[in-house]
């Protein structure tokens, strides 16, 4: 995936979906942010940010968040939306071994019992193959480390604020799993310097029970890292390299 950015500092986030930047001439305004979670170590004032440019004259905010470029000079896609994108591709682009050898794949297939949309169905097309059909549920994770001063060893976490809709895609993933279906939790690592992921039990214990109940129905867990690649205003992103994942 290829996006063209542009560079900011950023000043505040805030009500969630806003934030506040000085573009690189020194301007203030105010740009959008598709992500609901916490962004724990991903939005500290100071930071630089990297930002696409809407071209629909409707939006009240053109600009949306992309990219953040921390001191400590990790890269972190905060954009919550491009986590399903890259899955797509990477599946289409055969870089998930794992999930090799769909012939159809479809976004957003209603399923489970409690009103709910799978991220992404694959699937074979013909009644008499051998191979199941996969529930692919997807999450971004961008949370390193417990707090913001233990982030040296990689360890990722997810979620990084209570999930009650995520409680749900356990329990309809799971359900789904104990009928005999194949069903996949995947952790898309939006963050260059996470090398590992569990459950963050110390956040959302339920998420993590839920968890562990959906490995044991037979819920495949898997991670993938992205590889960031910033050429002047250009970035280029990439699942690339699995990485362990546990309910711990």
């Amino acid at each position: 995936m290829k996006i063209n950015l542009k560079k900011a500092t950023l000043i505040k986030r805030y009500k969630r979906f806003l934030a506040d930047i000085t573009l690189e001439d020194g301007t203030e305004t105010t740009l959008h942010v598709a992500n609901t979670g916490a962004m724990t170590g991903c939005a500290e004032p100071g930071d630089t940010i990297w930002y696409s440019t809407s071209t629909n004259p409707k939006r009240k905010y053109p600009f949306s968040w992309e990219l953040t470029q921390t001191k400590d000079n990790h890269f972190i896609c905060v954009n919550t939306m491009r986590a399903n994108q890259l899955v797509e591709e990477a599946i289409k682009g055969e870089l998930i071994g794992e999930l090799v050898g769909y012939k159809n794949l479809k976004r957003e297939v209603k399923y489970g019992n409690e009103n709910s949309k799978v991220d992404i169905y694959l699937s074979q097309g013909t009644s008499n193959s051998t191979k199941k059909n996969a529930y692919v549920e997807v999450k971004s994770v961008t949370l390193l480390g417990e707090t913001i001063n233990q982030q040296t060893d990689g360890q990722g976490f997810f979620p990084d604020t209570v999930t009650i809709r995520g409680q749900k895609h356990l329990r309809e993933l799971t359900t789904l799993s104990q009928q005999g279906s194949r069903t996949v939790l995947f952790f898309a690592i939006l963050h260059s310097g996470i090398n590992k992921v569990s459950a963050a039990s110390h956040i959302d214990e339920k998420y993590s029970e839920l968890l562990k109940a959906a490995q044991m129905a037979g819920v495949e867990v898997i991670a993938y890292k992205a590889h960031f690649q910033l050429k002047e205003n250009q970035l280029e992103i990439q699942l690339t390299k699995r990485i362990p994942a546990n309910s711990k």
